[in-house]
């Protein structure tokens, strides 16, 4: 038995050894062990601080946020591996992007804080009740009476200073809530365990929980529609300007100006529409390609049969892909996705597929109206849906999810959209090139989607730059992409009203053409095969793609790293 024992310990001690030796030693770096304990020591917080709209709360993250910069301004940067200055440029980014907004988020609430209940004594109880402390039910019941109290003084003074904004309405509706909701965890803590507490209490919370829900209701209503909703399109947006634009592309890593962009894809939108006309003369209608569109969108399938078309849709992209050796797919990958439909009502914002592991299906039920169950089918016939099951399963965003799950997990926390977006956008670039459209249908489908992605940057920067109303964006999809009315204004609202980032939307064109640059540079040169390439873009997890370039390009890295990277110019050439 000894030796067994000490046999046992020899092998763990080779194992270790040989596992080192190979390389594998990514799991000892300093800065993932630190981001490790940062998104703990973060979880850890915001569990305690719950209530995130506290004064209580923003000085503890202030301070939270301040110290892990210091923490890195310890490190010494010029001994770090090229991996572990990427992983210090990203967390370090990261730190400073939370620290803004969590300031940003100070200053809204700043800005409805006088009409918020007692808030020190409601965050006070809250604390009290967080760590089992004692209460006397007689003195509680006093707290919540004189609470109901001051939200009756706080809705009359709404009242007389008139209407605020709707953000500041929706703000104030939700600070509300949060309170209300806080509340009433603390109540249930004490209530039926503690006799004197219930005897006491129930019916002052019962009044307060009343006062809060009446005066939540008040104030997401307390807002002049009319001064928001003057363009026709019953769409309130709330443009952030060129600087906010600027400062959050800079959190991207990106390095170009919001106008730059908007004429990067104009020309992206140019050579899409030369490559539209090709097929539209292919298919018979000569320079009409909305013509040669419209055809294309009478070609849905029967009510009923779009799973059956989804299912072999993604079958077909797996076989082209694994045909011609362009990137590893695990089969657990190929086995776990799944569908489902999406409902009526989520319809009304998106009009598309949804995906991921679940790729969420648009398409009509017997609750919609004639003209919606039209423009559903229209809007996802086979070819149109040809270019997006890929972009939503495999390899777009399936099997991305799949192997963030798996590969440099301690990057997860840096998701960019620009990645993320990027990444299924992009694959559709490179099967079209290697002739995945099987005709010329299929190549109107792709092509639509590629119009698409252009006019999100170029409808949604205009409108955060002032330029344009969300009744002009709506107009600009249906006039310039073809989209079905119902469908244009769903992806208006989604884009504007939706949880969306004001970046999002121009996240998917702009994520493709760095990937694509960056494809010119190491796969087209011969630097690296496809599968290679795009096996090391998985297995470094969703990062900006600046980032992904210095990992693969072996880029010099500073610690004031800032990008410049010209990722449009191949545009010209294309």
């Amino acid at each position: 038995m000894k030796f067994q024992k000490t046999s046992f310990v020899i092998a763990i001690i080779v194992l270790f050894s040989f596992v080192t030796e190979a390389g594998f030693t990514q799991d000892t770096s300093p800065i993932k062990h630190l981001i490790t304990q940062y998104r703990a020591d973060q979880g850890a917080l915001s569990r305690k601080y719950a209530v995130n709209i506290s004064e209580q709360h923003f000085q503890r993250f202030q301070d939270f946020y301040q110290n892990w910069q210091q923490k890195l301004d310890d490190i010494d940067f010029g001994n770090l591996t090229q991996a572990q200055k990427v992983d210090y440029i990203l967390f370090k980014n990261e730190i400073d992007r939370s620290l803004y907004f969590l300031n940003e988020r100070e200053n809204d609430i700043e800005a409805i804080s006088k009409y918020l209940p007692a808030p020190d004594a409601i965050i006070a109880f809250i604390n009290r009740r967080r760590v089992g402390t004692s209460v006397n039910g007689q003195d509680i019941a006093t707290d919540f009476a004189e609470w109901s109290a001051e939200i009756t003084t706080k809705q009359q003074q709404l009242e007389e200073d008139g209407y605020l904004t709707k953000w500041e309405a929706r703000d104030l509706s939700r600070a509300l809530r949060r309170y209300r909701s806080a509340i009433e965890e603390a109540y249930g803590f004490y209530f039926g365990y503690d006799p004197d507490f219930t005897w006491w209490v129930e019916e002052p919370f019962k009044k307060l929980k009343a006062d809060f829900e009446k005066y939540e209701k008040f104030a997401a209503e307390h807002f002049d529609e009319d001064a928001h909703e003057d363009d026709g399109s019953g769409i309130v947006g709330n443009p952030i300007g060129e600087e906010e634009i600027n400062r959050r592309l800079r959190f991207e890593m990106i390095s170009y100006s919001p106008q730059e962009l908007i004429d990067i894809a104009n020309k992206q939108f140019t050579w899409t529409e030369q490559e539209m006309l090709k097929a539209s003369r292919e298919l018979g209608y000569g320079d009409d390609w909305k013509a040669a569109l419209e055809a294309v969108k009478t070609t849905y399938v029967a009510e009923g049969e779009q799973p059956a078309l989804v299912k072999d849709l993604a079958e077909e992209a797996v076989g082209f892909l694994e045909e011609r050796n362009l990137v590893t797919i695990p089969e657990l990958a190929k086995e776990t996705w799944r569908m489902v439909m999406l409902s009526p009502e989520y319809q009304k914002i998106a009009p598309f597929f949804l995906g991921g592991e679940t790729v969420r299906i648009a398409y009509p039920t017997n609750t919609m109206t004639h003209d919606e169950k039209m423009m559903s089918m229209r809007g996802n016939n086979p070819h149109f849906s040809k270019a997006v099951v890929h972009h939503e399963l495999i390899p777009g965003h399936h099997l991305q999810q799949f192997m963030n799950q798996r590969y440099a997990t301690h990057r997860r926390m840096f998701s960019t959209p620009f990645w993320t977006e990027g990444w299924a956008l992009y694959w559709e670039m490179v099967l079209w090139n290697k002739g995945f459209p099987n005709n010329p249908e299929d190549k109107i489908g792709m092509l639509y989607w590629r119009m698409h992605r252009c006019a999100r940057i170029v409808f949604s920067l205009n409108y955060h730059l002032g330029n344009w109303s969300p009744q002009q964006s709506i107009d600009y999809l249906v006039d310039k992409v073809g989209h079905e009315y119902a469908n244009a204004e769903a992806e208006v609202r989604r884009s504007f009203e939706g949880n969306y980032g004001p970046l999002y939307q121009i996240a998917y064109m702009t994520g493709a053409m760095q990937f694509y640059s960056l494809r010119l540079q190491l796969v087209e040169s011969g630097e690296m095969d496809e599968k290679e390439f795009h096996d090391a873009i998985l297995h470094n997890n969703s990062i900006p793609v600046a980032m992904v370039k210095t990992l693969l390009t072996g880029e010099e890295l500073s610690e004031n790293y800032t990008p410049n990277w010209d990722f449009g110019d191949y545009i010209d050439g294309i």
